[in-house]
Parts: C-alpha cells; structure tokens; sequence
C-alpha cells in the first residue's frame, strides 16, 4: 500500500461511472474542476444504469418538496434539452397510470393533486373511455394522462455525458476499484486498486457508486453511511406484439410503482419490476416470479395469454430502509454531514434518478463549491 507522501494529488475523484457519476463528472468539469472518475467494473453503467425501464419520469409520484421530486421535475426538462442538442435518442410516448377499481381511483386523486403540487407538466385525469380510445386493450374505470413521460438511451446519455466531461480535460479508470481511504487536513486519502494500485489525495471526493455507496463511504471514514438494502426488480419480455404504443401503470405499490408496461426503443414490450428484497446481489429472472406477473398484469390488460412473458433481466433498488420501513427521500449528504471537506455522498439513488441525473449533478456542484 502506498504512502500519503507518494500519492499524487488531484482536484476532484467521482467514485462510480453510472449515469449519475457521469453527469456529476461533466458538471464539474464543465465548472473548470479536474475531474478523475473511478470505476471498478471494466466498463461505465454496468450496476443500476444498465438494469432498469430507461424511462424518463415527470414527477408525479414524489412527496412535494423533496429532493426526488425536485430533482425529476427539474431534471425532465433539463435531460430533454440535453438530449436534444445531443443527439440522444429520447421519445415522448407519455404515459397512462390506470385505477381498476374505486378504491384504485381514490389514490390516481392524490397523485394527481401530488403532480399538480410538484409542477408536472401537462398531467391530467381522463376518463376510461378516454383510456381506451387511446389504448384498446386497456381494462380500468379511470387513468392519469402524463405527456410529460418517455423512454431515453441510457448507453447513449452516458456516452454523451462522458464525451464533454472528457472534452473538457476529465478522465475515466476503469477497473480501478476504491478498496479504502481517510480524511485529511486538506480532503481525503483514497487507496485505489486494480492491477495499478496507487493513492490519490483528492481535494473533492463524490461516492456515486449506487448499491456500493454506502459502504465505499463508510470505508472511506466519511460519518453519517446509513444502512444499505437491497430490493430486486425483475423484469419479464413479451414475446408476442405489444399490446400498447404508450407506458402504462398500475396505482403504485409498495416500495415500488407496480408491474407496469415499458417499450424500448424498438418498440419491444417488457413487464416490470416486481419488488423482491434480497440480501446479496444476484440478478438472475427466477421463471416462476413470472406466476404472480400474470394476475397483476391482467388486471389492465385482461387479453394477456398464458405463455406470453419471458424472463429478461433483473435491477436492484439501492434501498436505504428496511423492508417494514416507509419510503425515503434521496439523501445527499455534503460536507456538513460527511464531517469531512470537500466529500459529498449519494445515497438512495433509485427512481427517478436516470431523470434527475443532471439535476443531482447542479445541487453537487453547488455542495462542492
């Protein structure tokens, strides 16, 4: 292991090369800072960037006021600029959130007084009939209409957001895992090893690192690293033609929004995430998890036929409460909470954190400043 009198000194290390730490590289090259970001995989965005909907959400599910719902809203519009003046292939199918029942209609009321409170765009209740003209298969007494909702490139945002941070003098290692590190009097010591091992004494450390956060901070001697759990989302393909040309949703559940219909960008249709708590990670589809995918898929869709769903792949939620436990906001700890200068770390980056990326990037670089 190296000493601290031979590291070499940089500005700013971004642990975590997902879509999340990429955005954070970029902006605070973009500010002039010198950016190294550090990634243990071989490749960027191979953990949570590479295993979820690639949708792009509006906001509308999030309590008023909290980071999760400013960071989306905020971040919709930004991501779509960006997008666009890049190159990134976005499509704004919209989405329909579906109430089967009365006591299912009850809650679309709340979410759309939420979405209204958040600032969502274009959100709106439609009738059923409304529902079917658009969707004919549809099955529901009552939906939310949201314009504002799309599918993204994920691999092609991270391309992008790479490019710039690089263009701008930043540098991605890959295969380069943090396995340790302290505070100093000036920033923070952090031991990195791969088949280079060295020690970088950074000015400004962000642990972006999704599922691993919790525990590269700790590690890294940063105070207040909560608790880290693990929560499973499998997704199922359908193999026949897709029943619907926009997103549908059920009433969320909870720890997650339900087993609701994506499209890719080839117009492919898949189903999911269920919830599944997990102690360790494995992302293998269990077939039979697709049992329970039937019952609650028909409930909007009756016309699903027995055979049709395939298992496809499988995220994990970087959770920060206990299954029992209600749902929590993003935590963003900054200095103050860090105890340390210049170490900011992210916690809790699930949904809508594709969509907020570059928003969470603007309120870390105004923590760093």
């Amino acid at each position: 292991m190296l000493t601290e009198a031979a590291a070499e000194r940089v500005d700013c290390v971004v642990i975590g090369a997902g879509v999340v730490g990429l955005a954070i590289a970029r902006h605070l090259a973009v500010a002039g800072r010198e950016v190294v970001v550090l990634e243990a995989g071989a490749a960027m965005g191979c953990g949570i960037s590479s295993r979820n909907s690639e949708v792009l959400h509006a906001g509308m599910y999030y309590p008023t006021n909290s980071l999760k719902a400013r960071f989306c809203v905020a971040g919709n519009a930004m991501l779509r600029d960006f997008a666009a003046s890049r190159g990134v292939t976005v499509k704004m199918v919209g989405k329909l959130i579906v109430a089967t029942d009365e006591a299912e209609a009850a809650t679309l009321d709340s979410i759309l007084a939420k979405g209204r409170a958040n600032g969502v765009e274009g959100l709106r209740a439609i009738s059923a009939a409304e529902a079917r003209a658009q969707e004919s298969e549809l099955n529901c007494v009552k939906a939310l209409w949201s314009p504002a909702t799309g599918i993204i490139d994920t691999h092609a945002l991270m391309l992008a957001l790479l490019a710039e941070a690089e263009s701008r003098g930043a540098s991605l290692a890959l295969k380069s895992p943090v396995i340790g590190g302290h505070p100093t009097e000036t920033g923070t010591a952090i031991q990195v090893g791969g088949a280079e091992p060295m020690t970088l004494l950074a000015r400004s450390v962000v642990v972006s690192a999704g599922l691993s956060t919790p525990g590269l901070a700790a590690g890294l001697g940063l105070a207040g690293a909560p608790t880290a759990y693990l929560c499973k989302g499998n997704y199922f393909g359908l193999t026949g033609k897709s029943p619907f040309s926009r997103l549908v949703y059920p009433v969320p559940v909870a720890a997650g929004l339900g087993v609701h219909f994506t499209l890719d960008l080839g117009g492919r249709g898949r189903f999911g995430p269920d919830v599944q708590w997990v102690g360790a990670e494995d992302y293998t589809v269990d077939p039979r998890r697709g049992d329970s995918f039937y019952a609650a898929i028909r409930r909007y869709w009756p016309g699903l036929k027995d055979g049709a769903l395939e298992p496809a792949y499988a995220g994990i939620r970087p959770k920060i409460q206990a299954p029992d436990q209600p749902a929590r906001d993003f935590v963003i700890h900054g200095p103050a909470e860090t105890g340390t200068a210049g170490a900011v770390a992210l916690y809790g980056i699930e949904s809508p954190g594709l969509t907020s990326c570059l928003a969470i990037a603007r309120h870390v670089g105004d923590l760093l400043k």
